[in-house]
């Protein structure tokens, strides 16, 4: 195991990245693609529905959705419809967030082994990566869809720390939605709080349940 100091106390043996809001700079557009889905069925989302969806898979948002709105529909048929409405995105459009490439370049030269813990299907991570020229930097992508779980569950965390073989006070979780960081640091994963705008609400709280806070991933920095 290759370790890495982040400053004069802490190391890094590994690293798990979130993608939207994260790395992929996608959550204004989640937090739209439930009520832009319903709208093609001819049905108007209730505010807060994307708060809602915001802790769910795609297979259990599109659970929710047949509950509430009475939907005569599929999961499958329904987490298709949402996934149409990102899909696009994905494929053609979705940026890095700032300051992302650079810290996976340093991660990178520094040996330090990363993989991804994504709500968001693979296909799709799959796709923006590709395009954006970073999947090569990451041992494993992993969805929470994959594991029929989410993260208000360690077990995609516990499943990337496996793939790296590092060990979990040694590994760092960089994440932007309070949920998960604070499924993370309860389970003894070093947290990085990442601002996205879409979480502006949470800020206070994630601050206080993350171990380091930046606006951009450039900040992070490895000695």
């Amino acid at each position: 195991m290759h370790l890495r100091r982040v400053n004069s106390t802490e190391l890094i043996a590994g690293a798990i990245f979130d993608v939207d809001g994260t790395l992929l700079d996608t959550m204004p557009v989640w937090h739209d693609a439930g009520a832009r889905y319903l709208a093609t069925l001819g049905i108007k989302a209730a505010e807060g529905l994307g708060d809602r969806l915001f802790v769910e898979t795609v297979d259990s948002g599109a659970q929710f959705m047949i509950d509430e709105y009475d939907l005569e529909m599929t999961v499958p048929e329904v987490s298709r419809g949402i996934n149409e409405q990102m899909e696009q995105y994905y494929f053609d459009e979705a940026p890095l967030k700032e300051g992302a490439l650079e810290l996976l370049q340093r991660m990178d030269a520094a040996g330090i082994p990363m993989t991804v813990a994504s709500s968001t299907d693979q296909y799709c991570i799959d796709a923006a990566f590709k395009r954006l020229g970073i999947q090569d930097y990451f041992q494993a992508v992993l969805s929470c869809g994959d594991f029929d779980t989410t993260k208000a569950s360690p077990a995609i965390f516990f499943e990337a720390v496996s793939q790296m073989g590092t060990e979990i006070p040694l590994t760092w979780v960089f994440e932007d939605g309070l949920y998960a960081i604070k499924t993370a640091r309860g389970e003894g994963f070093r947290t990085v709080g990442i601002y996205d705008e879409v979480s502006e609400a949470d800020q206070e709280d994630i601050i206080r349940y993350s171990d380091y806070y930046y606006r951009s991933l450039a900040d992070f920095e490895i000695i």
